[in-house]
């Protein structure tokens, strides 16, 4: 990639000039070459213009992997638009609370959530367009296309203008529109593409969710380096078996619990993985034996990252190198590696000055893959950049994670803000609580993550019931109507009285105790 490519637009055009006819995007038999991409994301570009859609307008994107999302981000990029990514896995009220603050004016949604759609009250005009066959009351994406140019509006764009927008749960209870600049990928993309065995040869498995930074980010660096993008609209361990093989994969990003289903998929044993590269895996702890499994299946490099939606994905690398299984090195295996170029970490305590190695404190980071801000919400991001900014736009981001280094190496140790993390996906006490406690049935609610063997963390609450109490089932089927799937507790345990400190505050850490006694952190 040259020099004079630093958009998302940009990267596109080159690509479409430098390789026109090479495979960009592979998905359930269709390809799409470089060429073919360039030229519908300037149809779909060319669609936005004519439903409105000006520099720095919102356009969303509600769907399970396909290709139309690259289409609508390199679309909405020749506009200098800004593309939001919707998780799918949310409730239709939680999507609709991303929809209106991100003030979008068109939705670009899959046929299979029409029904979620029909739930929502959404503010505004937006002009929807479904991905498949039946849009019902609106035009298919075929339809929405049919009589658009081909030509590129070429839109300035700067470095310094938003391109993506993901949104991340808050300790509030409400989702905060994460904004990332040209700037924030194209500072990461060449470094991650070295440290990740990246090239224009690679064939790049894309299977994580979209909404996510290691899906739409991850298949970005791939696209940024001109590679072939395998993408599957769901995760299927059995099917990613048959897939690796069958299109030659290089490189691939998971989170462990992905690796630890395919390692006990009946396949593979039988799968041939000589074409892997790297496996990059992160999001969420991993267990030695799953990590070992996975090095011994595979045989190809295994390197950890350590990152967040704020950080446009991974800030510290644990190297190949330094997997050492059962060697004198074995203890890096719980470390999340070094800073990657071009990033610093401090521990702070909570005065904020910094702590020596070995204490646990808050990790603060200095990148410029730091967010730009959270969306129309100064004060958040003031919060985040406690010390300011310098006129380069650096300074010093509070991750909300607690950790220590030793060495240079960073050891995640708690996590500050109470988050749980269950398969990867993050999940915010706080959402949930707000929910339990809007149920009559319910005096009081703290929500903890609790060791799960699959998960790593699983949600359970722990409540004060009235005397007009519901059943566990009853309550998290309440859960269920409110909350993505995935947020809802999995069990209830009950409480006298929940332990407080002298402000009130839920004394989290005590209640998490017995749940992990013997275990050395408190995240799994």
């Amino acid at each position: 990639m040259t020099e004079s490519v630093y958009t998302i637009g940009d990267l596109i055009r080159h690509n479409a000039v430098e390789r026109p006819d090479k495979a960009a995007i592979v998905f359930e038999g269709n390809v799409r070459s470089y060429a073919a991409l360039h030229e519908e994301s300037s149809r779909v570009a060319n669609a936005m213009a004519a439903a409105g859609v000006e520099a720095q307008d919102r356009v969303a994107f509600l769907d399970k992997n396909v290709p139309e999302y690259f289409t609508m981000l390199f679309g909405a990029a020749k506009l200098n638009a800004v593309t939001v990514a919707v998780n799918w896995r949310l409730a239709p009220p939680e999507m609709a609370y991303i929809l209106n603050h991100s003030k979008v004016k068109v939705l670009l949604i899959g046929e299979e959530f029409l029904g979620h759609l029909k739930s929502m009250d959404l503010d505004g005009e937006v002009q929807v367009v479904v991905i498949g066959e039946n849009g019902g009351d609106y035009p298919t994406y075929e339809e929405w296309l049919a009589d658009q140019p081909t030509d590129d509006p070429m839109a300035e764009s700067l470095p310094t203008d938003t391109c993506y927008q993901l949104y991340t749960s808050g300790t509030t209870g409400l989702p905060k529109g994460v904004e990332l600049t040209n700037n924030n990928f194209f500072g990461m993309m060449p470094v991650a593409s070295e440290m990740w065995s990246f090239d224009a040869d690679s064939v790049n498995l894309v299977v994580m969710p979209l909404f996510h930074i290691a899906g739409s980010g991850w298949g970005v660096v791939g696209l940024y380096n001109g590679a072939t993008n395998v993408m599957m609209r769901d995760i299927d361990p059995a099917a990613i078996l048959e897939v690796i093989p069958e299109h030659g994969i290089t490189n691939a990003l998971f989170v462990p619990a992905v690796i630890q289903f395919l390692l006990i998929m009946p396949g593979l044993a039988e799968t041939d993985f000589s074409s892997m590269r790297s496996v990059i895996y992160g999001a969420s702890p991993i267990t030695e034996e799953v990590l070992v499994g996975g090095m011994n299946a595979m045989g190809c490099d295994f390197c950890q990252v350590y990152g967040l939606t704020e950080t446009t994905g991974g800030i510290t690398q644990l190297d190949a190198a330094d997997h050492d299984p059962g060697g004198p090195r074995a203890n890096l295996l719980r470390s999340a590696g070094k800073p990657i170029p071009g990033t610093e970490i401090r521990i702070v305590d909570g005065d904020g000055a910094d702590l020596p190695d070995g204490e646990v404190g808050e990790i603060w980071i200095k990148s410029s893959q730091n967010l730009k801000s959270y969306y129309a919400d100064d004060e958040a991001t003031a919060a985040a950049f406690p010390e300011g900014r310098d006129e380069n736009g650096l300074g010093w981001f509070t991750s909300g994670d607690a950790g220590y280094m030793q060495n240079g190496y960073l050891f995640i140790h708690d996590r500050i803000k109470d988050m749980v993390v269950s398969g990867g996906e993050n999940v915010y006490p706080a959402e949930i609580e707000n929910v339990l406690m809007k149920h009559p049935g319910i005096a009081d609610a703290a929500v903890i993550g609790v060791p799960h063997e699959k998960w790593g963390e699983t949600v359970k609450a722990i409540v004060v019931r009235t005397d007009d109490a519901p059943s566990d089932e009853e309550l998290i089927a309440y859960c269920r109507e409110n909350l993505a799937g995935y947020k809802c507790p999995t069990s209830i345990d009950d409480i006298d009285a929940l332990p407080r400190n002298p402000s009130g505050k839920i004394l989290k850490t005590e209640l998490r105790k017995p749940y992990w006694e013997g275990r050395e952190r408190m995240v799994n």
